[in-house]
C-alpha cells in the first residue's frame, strides 16, 4: 500500500539521517558538494526545497553560518529535526508544499532541493519551475542534487507503476503518495528551460544522483 507522503516521512525520521548517509551512492560526498554551490556572501538568501532534517544545510552552514534560509517540507516531524540541529541560525521553517506555498518574487540569491524532486512528474514541475524562477533574484540560481531515470523507458514504468498502484487502491489525486518516479537527466533539464531557465549544466553524478545547477 502506497503510504502518503508525510506519514511516510514521519515514520522514518528516527534514524533517517543515517539511512541516507549510507545507503545511498555518494551521499558522503553529494551533500557537501552541493553545499559549496550555494552563495557564500554573508546573510545570502536560500530556499530549500524539501529541507527534511537538512543534511546539506549541515554542509552549508559550515560553510556560511550567516545564510537566511528558508525551508519548506511536508513533514512536521523532520522539520522539528532540523530546528533541534540549527536553534541559532537565521531559519525559517515551513511546513507544506513546495507546490502551493508562496516563494515570493525576486526574494532569493539561490535555491537548492536534494533527493526531494524525483517524486513527482514533469508535468508537476513545470508549474513548480516557473514560481521557482519568479522567486529567484537577477542573477540567481537553482541547484538540484537527485535521483533520476537513467532510460525512458525506466521512467515511463515508474510513472505507470504509480498510477496502477494509485488507480487500484482508490487515492485521491491530490494528495501526495510516496512513490519515486523519477525523470531523466534530458527531460529534467526540458522542464527546467520550459519556464524559461537561461541554462542547465550538469555537474556531476554519483551513480543515478547527479547534480544539476540552473542559471536565471
Amino acid at each position: 500500500m502506497l503510504e502518503k507522503m508525510d506519514d511516510f516521512f514521519t515514520a522514518r525520521v528516527d534514524g533517517y539521517d543515517e539511512h541516507m548517509r549510507t545507503t545511498i551512492e555518494g551521499a558522503d560526498a553529494f551533500y557537501e558538494y552541493t553545499a559549496a554551490l550555494l552563495p557564500h556572501n554573508e546573510k545570502a538568501k536560500v530556499l530549500d526545497l524539501g529541507c527534511g532534517t537538512g543534511l546539506e544545510l549541515e554542509e552549508y552552514y559550515k560553510k556560511n553560518p550567516y545564510a537566511k534560509v528558508t525551508g519548506i517540507d511536508l513533514t512536521e516531524a523532520m522539520l522539528q529535526e532540523l530546528k533541534v540541529k540549527f536553534p541559532d541560525k537565521d531559519l525559517t521553517l515551513i511546513c507544506g508544499s513546495y507546490f502551493t506555498v508562496p516563494f515570493g518574487e525576486s526574494v532569493y540569491d539561490a535555491a537548492v532541493s536534494v533527493e526531494s524532486l524525483h517524486h513527482f512528474s514533469k508535468e508537476e514541475k513545470i508549474p513548480l519551475y516557473r514560481r521557482l524562477k519568479t522567486a529567484l533574484k537577477p542573477g540567481g540560481y537553482f541547484v538540484l542534487t537527485d535521483y533520476f531515470a537513467e532510460l525512458e523507458e525506466q521512467e515511463n514504468f515508474f510513472r505507470s507503476e504509480l498510477l496502477r498502484l494509485r488507480k487500484e487502491q482508490g487515492l485521491k489525486e491530490e494528495e501526495f503518495y510516496h512513490y519515486d518516479t523519477p525523470l531523466t537527466v534530458e527531460h529534467e533539464k526540458e522542464a527546467l528551460l520550459t519556464v524559461g531557465f537561461a541554462d542547465v549544466e550538469v555537474l556531476k553524478c554519483w551513480g543515478t544522483t547527479y547534480t544539476l545547477k540552473v542559471r536565471t
